[in-house]
């Protein structure tokens, strides 16, 4: 197992001049800014494996050094986004291992959220079906969530005598939704339903199953024409705020925004209004 979940590679490398990437666990395509990674074991409602895990921790790592992948469109195959940890592939093994391979394991997953907060472009979950475990937790650490109202979203980790609190659910969570239905969700491993889910925050919108990639690749490009430097720029102060005070926040926005005031996006964006007509952002 060690071969899968060890140091990431510079997979940067791996990425052509115009996006594309030769995934071997999960489906990947790249058009017009916008790559689409698809979890693609439809016949098992798209479980993770050990090695699927090391590759999206590793693609997301890597997505800092692929500039021309502007916003990223995570998603599943045959109707379910994803069903969690593979039972047999997974937690079959994990019952036989120690302490150390387990804590090496636990940080492993736990690495791909922190890879998924980390890349600069907003990812956009299109989530139907079954979304469970990891699945769910891939859902909370995207940054927008399109759902359909067969989408199941369960956090079951209790259902298999684990902690609610994997992967940074404990933190993640209660930020989305409130502390009282995190922890009703976590405690009891129960499945939201797609219309609480949209009530609660946590999906954006719910769209017809066969409108639901369309939804997605449309909210996509629209970011992706965006100014994506200054988006970059509002994702990393959306996680790192979490830990500051509003005196300090409100300090690193002044920065970070004093930034973006050097882009070229921002002169295009000013000359564009001058002239009464719409800007043409091009990320830097």
């Amino acid at each position: 197992m060690k071969h899968y979940i060890g140091p990431a590679n510079p997979m940067h490398a791996q990425f052509d001049a115009l996006g594309a990437y030769q995934a071997q666990h999960f489906a990947y395509a790249f058009d017009d800014g916008v790559a689409t990674l698809t979890l693609n074991r439809p016949e098992r409602k798209n479980p993770l494996t050990f090695a699927s895990y090391a590759e999206l921790r590793d693609l997301f790592r890597a997505l800092n050094h692929a500039t021309d992948v502007k916003v990223i469109v995570l998603t599943g195959a045959g109707g379910n986004f994803c069903s969690g940890g593979d039972v047999h592939e997974i937690i079959g093994p994990l019952t036989r291992m120690r302490m150390p391979a387990l804590l090496e394991f636990t940080r492993m997953t736990g690495d791909l959220i922190k890879a998924m907060r980390a890349c600069p472009q907003p990812i956009v979950a299109a989530i139907d079906g079954i979304c469970a475990g990891a699945g769910a937790m891939m859902a909370l650490a995207s940054d927008l969530r399109l759902g359909t109202a067969q989408a199941r979203t369960a956090f079951l980790f209790t259902r298999v005598g684990l902690a609610g609190a994997d992967m940074g659910a404990c933190a993640l969570l209660p930020r989305l939704i409130g502390q009282g239905r995190a922890s009703e969700l976590l405690f009891t491993g129960r499945a939201m339903s797609a219309e609480e889910g949209l009530q609660w925050g946590f999906f954006n919108a719910l769209h017809a199953p066969e409108a639901l990639m369309q939804a997605a690749h449309k909210l996509a490009r629209d970011l992706a024409s965006g100014p994506t430097f200054a988006h970059a720029m509002t994702k990393t102060m959306l996680h790192q705020e979490w830990a500051m005070t509003l005196d300090q926040a409100i300090e690193a926005e002044a920065q970070a925004q004093a930034i973006c005031m050097q882009t070229q996006d921002f002169t295009r964006a000013y000359d564009a209004f001058a002239a009464k007509q719409k800007p043409v952002f091009q990320g830097d």
